[in-house]
């Protein structure tokens, strides 16, 4: 799924697992929807268990910290599991391939 936050022009794109808790997200900026985040749980929990948390945060950012089903004031809107995996793929390249 996908929600808009216009106080920072911002589309989050969601990949939620079992209990509505978030395994992947993407969240782009701005009219060229930049991406500033594509962070993966289960990433984010290897960097934590290796010492490396910091470095994941700062290349990749974090999922949502709370299951969906506890999130207030959204309206998201669908997405195939195609049209995630491509935006995934795209911010990930991107992410990945700029300086630290």
């Amino acid at each position: 799924m996908r929600c808009y936050w216009d106080e920072e022009d911002v589309w989050f794109h969601f990949e939620v697992g079992a209990g509505g808790w978030v395994t992947r997200q993407v969240e782009l900026q701005g009219p060229a929807l930049t991406p500033i985040a594509a962070a993966s749980l289960a990433e984010w929990q290897e960097a934590h268990e290796a010492g490396r948390l910091g470095a994941y945060d700062s290349r990749f950012g974090i999922t949502a910290e709370l299951p969906v089903s506890e999130w207030e004031g959204h309206e998201p809107e669908r997405l195939t599991s195609e049209e995630f995996e491509e935006i995934w793929r795209t911010a990930r390249r991107q992410l990945a391939s700029r300086p630290n």
